[in-house]
């Protein structure tokens, strides 16, 4: 059973940092790329982020570009998104998810893309 646990969340002030963290189970990284996506009330769902452990490819939403990073540790088969610099536009439920499919920028921001999700965290970032 592949499994994604999202965690890290919380409440913030702007200006300030915080780590979240996707511990992936059931799945190898060394073959799966993970996402990073975002919801706020009354938007869609964003990409955030991908990485691929095989290849070390990352992509980037320009909202987040130059404050977020995104990392993997394959020894503990587990994902970072270090956010730094948080805006209150970046208040929402922080989700991570996984697939087996080779991605390219444009396609790494897409849901459809992606197989495995995990629950969400919520980051509430106060002004």
């Amino acid at each position: 059973e592949v499994q994604l646990q999202a965690s890290g969340g919380g409440l913030v002030q702007a200006g300030r940092s915080r780590r979240l963290s996707c511990a992936v189970s059931g799945v190898s990284l060394d073959d799966h790329a993970i996402g990073w996506f975002r919801q706020a009330p009354g938007k869609e769902r964003e990409g955030v982020s991908c990485i691929s452990s095989s290849d070390g490819d990352t992509y980037y939403a320009g909202s987040v570009k130059g404050r977020f990073t995104t990392s993997s540790d394959s020894a503990k088969n587990t994902v970072y998104l270090q956010m730094y610099s948080l805006k209150y536009e970046d208040t929402a439920e922080y989700y991570c998810a996984g697939t087996g499919r080779g991605l390219i920028a444009s396609t790494a921001r897409l849901p459809r893309m992606y197989d495995y999700w995990g629950q969400g965290t919520q980051v509430t970032v106060s002004s």
